[in-house]
């Protein structure tokens, strides 16, 4: 069964860093591919970053390599995006996604704002 996920939001500055957290609730968590999807004012929402249940495999967007790192906490039940170096382009609604075989859940979504 899918998970029920919530994210949080910011405004950073160019070159800046911030982590973004989403917290699941339920005992499925943990056999859950946790995912960070973000979808910038006009254009379509994309994948940012994914990781599997046991954390050992991690996928990113191009537009992110090398700057954001995603990770879990399966004790804690949470997920993380840490983003470094951000970039105007780095604005978006962030969402957070749970996805247990064809099962998804998503997050409300929150703002994060890259401005000088």
């Amino acid at each position: 069964q899918a998970q029920r996920v919530e994210s949080g939001g910011g405004v950073g500055q160019p070159g800046g860093s911030r982590t973004r957290s989403c917290a699941a609730s339920g005992c499925m968590f943990n056999v859950a591919t946790m995912s960070w999807y973000r979808q910038a004012p006009g254009k379509e929402r994309e994948l940012v970053a994914s990781v599997n249940s046991v954390g050992n495999r991690k996928n990113y967007a191009d537009s992110v390599r090398g700057r954001f790192i995603i990770s879990r906490d399966n004790a804690k039940k949470t997920v993380a995006l840490q983003m470094n170096n951000v970039e105007d382009a780095d604005t978006a609604v962030y969402y957070c996604h749970a996805r247990i075989g064809t099962a998804t859940s998503w997050g409300q979504g929150t703002q994060v704002s890259v401005s000088s």
